[in-house]
């Protein structure tokens, strides 16, 4: 495990696992949010392509280019400096084929600073893990709950909830660490599966909505903050309450703008006295023309 202060390696996770040490992953997606995760001391900043609905406007993940991801991931690596840093790979980006999911992660990595990618999916999304790996790139593998592919699986449903769903994820589990998938995220998986699930495998597990037996934990950015609102999934835990504080601080700036009260004396910029009043004397007889300043 890396000490404190110490840059995060992709080879601490499996003695974090085995020492029984919870990792924790957070989902941020700029350079200010990055840096904060990274000095609390998460061990894994992750950009996701949850972006698409939490910042970039978007219904859901889908409509996230790779493209994005790289600006996002750009501005994210900034913001790392001790964490290990993972950005997730885009719908469109693996799916078609080895060759693509090699040459889209290769980009990424290149171009984001990533030092591995996540992918989403079983069956046949094993042999884009296994064709990545073999390119010498990390890949974290996400099974579960699918964002990408929710649509064709029934919506954001959680996944493994009758003996043959549990069954299907044991063994992608399995097969992505076979293909050398480095950890897993279980999303919205029944605790006791992804406790089964957990034990099985030699890699650690990132639980979302998958119960405390899992190696570690993620949550997203502006959800754990307060700064989505509304409904949210049974997983979600808000920590803080960012949205709230936003809207204090905007609708006390707007007062004060308003009944004069902002910007006060302690926030303007001074002149000396003298250089006012030889300014002020050439205004008023007319020395600057508003000529002089074409």
């Amino acid at each position: 495990m890396s000490t404190s202060g110490a840059p995060v390696a992709i080879t601490d996770f499996a003695d974090m696992k085995r020492d029984g040490t919870r990792i924790v992953m957070v989902t941020a997606y700029d350079a200010p949010g990055a840096r904060f995760a990274d000095e609390s001391g998460v061990d894994i900043v992750f950009v996701g392509d949850s972006a698409g609905n939490n910042v970039l406007g978007y219904p859901d993940t889908t409509a996230v280019s790779m493209d994005e991801m790289i600006m996002l991931g750009r501005a994210a690596r900034r913001g790392t400096k001790r964490a290990f840093f993972l950005v997730d790979m885009p719908l469109g980006a693996f799916q078609a084929s080895d060759e693509d999911a090699v040459h889209n992660a290769i980009r990424l990595v290149k171009e984001s600073g990533a030092q591995g990618v996540k992918i989403e999916g079983g069956g046949a999304m094993v042999s884009r893990a296994r064709a990545i790996v073999g390119g010498g790139i990390p890949v974290m593998g996400h099974l579960g709950v699918t964002p990408q592919s929710a649509s064709a699986l029934g919506g954001h449903k959680a996944r493994g909830r009758t003996a043959q769903q549990a069954r299907q994820l044991y063994a992608d589990a399995m097969a992505l660490q076979a293909a050398g998938c480095f950890a897993i995220v279980l999303e919205a998986v029944p605790a006791r599966v992804a406790a089964r699930i957990t034990e099985a495998l030699r890699i650690p597990t990132i639980g979302i909505g998958a119960g405390p037996d899992c190696d570690g934990q993620v949550l997203v950015w502006h959800d754990l903050l307060g700064i989505n609102e509304g409904p949210a999934p049974r997983f979600v835990k808000r920590y803080a309450d960012v949205a709230g504080e936003i809207r204090r601080g905007l609708a006390a700036f707007v007062a004060e703008v308003r009944d004069g009260t902002y910007p006060a004396d302690e926030h303007v910029y001074k002149i000396p006295a003298e250089e006012l009043a030889l300014f002020e004397s050439e205004t008023a007889t007319g020395v600057i023309a508003g000529d002089d300043w074409l």
